[in-house]
């Protein structure tokens, strides 16, 4: 059976119990559930603070520990499955269930219910917050502070529109491995954007090559996927996508065409597939 090293918690003869009778490995631990207790932190390629960003977790995502190497805990992300390594100090109690979600790309979180104290963040769209009380506009989150209400969104209640949500990114960073309000790849941002809409998405442009349907290019229209090796966009239209990119460093929209003629340009050649989802 081959398996996805990016989502099979299995390093070093050490695995998830999930993979008992599954995998070979010399020692199978129970994961221990903890949930991210900064805005946002990176999920690396090893225990180095300097390692490859693969993934980020964000506020109140569940993680999976299942090892510790120095400050640094190994596990998987509960939200799209990733392995990685985690700071160990972004890391709290799991004990409360989530009451709402960040509706918004950034929101901050004040020390008092007002908008002058002392803030914390920003907080990026579809992070967890659980609900401690109410002050007028204000809801007291666990864990991170008073945020304005009309910033999060019960858990449960979601978007309709992934293009949306995603065209809200426009100029935002590229960040690789990102999924931040303020930073995201090509991959994060289609997530991000369905995550708002209470869709599943794994986490890279290969995985998400899969998803929907395959169309033909003459169909195009919006909420498309057009995938090429590496990367993914979004149809904004029939013509134009929508993608965060390292070329422009950004979110944009650009024509198709152009999109198509810089990739190939640069060696990725043409599309590889065009979905519908």
């Amino acid at each position: 059976m081959s398996l996805d090293a990016r989502v099979t918690p299995l390093r070093d003869g050490l695995a998830s119990r999930a993979l008992e009778g599954l995998v070979r490995a010399e020692r199978y631990v129970d994961p221990r559930r903890v949930c991210l207790a900064a805005p946002a932190a990176a999920l690396r390629a090893g225990p180095d603070p300097g390692a490859e960003q693969l993934d980020q977790l964000l506020f109140g995502e569940a993680f999976d520990v299942l090892a510790h190497d120095g400050a640094f805990a190994w596990g998987q992300a509960r939200r799209d499955g990733y392995v990685g390594y985690v700071a160990a100090a972004a890391l709290g109690s799991a004990d409360l269930a989530p009451t709402h979600r960040v509706a918004v790309t950034g929101a901050y979180a004040f020390a008092s219910p007002g908008f002058k104290a002392a803030a914390t963040g920003p907080y990026s769209l579809n992070a967890l917050v659980t609900e401690q009380g109410r002050d007028g506009r204000y809801v007291k989150a666990a864990g991170a502070g008073w945020f304005v209400a009309e910033h999060l969104a019960p858990v449960g209640v979601f978007e309709a529109d992934f293009v949306a949500v995603a065209e809200r990114f426009l100029g935002a960073a590229y960040l690789w491995g990102g999924r931040e309000g303020s930073g995201v790849d090509c991959s994060g941002l289609l997530q991000q954007a369905l995550f708002a809409c209470g869709r599943a998405c794994p986490r890279d442009s290969d995985q998400q090559a899969g998803l929907g349907r395959p169309i033909l290019p003459a169909e195009l229209a919006r909420g498309d996927l057009v995938c090429w090796v590496g990367h993914v966009a979004i149809m904004l239209d029939k013509a134009r996508v929508l993608h965060a990119n390292a070329h422009h460093m950004a979110v944009v929209v650009e024509p198709l065409a152009d999109a198509v003629a810089r990739l190939v340009a640069e060696g990725r050649g043409q599309p590889t597939g065009y979905r519908r989802l």
